[in-house]
């Protein structure tokens, strides 16, 4: 309770901050999608197409964590223009 007390402004930080996020689990939510395509598919078939897979899905969280535009972002890809952070 006395930690809780005086780290009070950066536990509840969420609170006053909508920025902040709720917990500290990005990584967590950034290895769901992987393990859902195993659960419902069962594997990959190969390691290239488990390569590409999750390349694509970095691209995408990285887009989205740096607040652009996902479609923008991907069609930027085919012209040649990937984002960069």
């Amino acid at each position: 309770m006395d930690r809780f007390h005086q780290q009070q402004q950066w536990m509840l930080a969420f609170v006053y901050d909508f920025v902040v996020p709720f917990d500290n689990n990005q990584a967590e939510r950034d290895l769901r999608m992987v393990k859902n395509k195993q659960k419902v598919s069962g594997t990959f078939r190969s390691q290239q197409g488990a390569e590409a897979f999750t390349a694509i899905r970095g691209y995408i969280s990285t887009a989205k964590k740096n607040q652009q535009e996902l479609l923008d972002a991907i069609a930027k890809i085919f012209q040649g223009e990937p984002f960069m952070p």
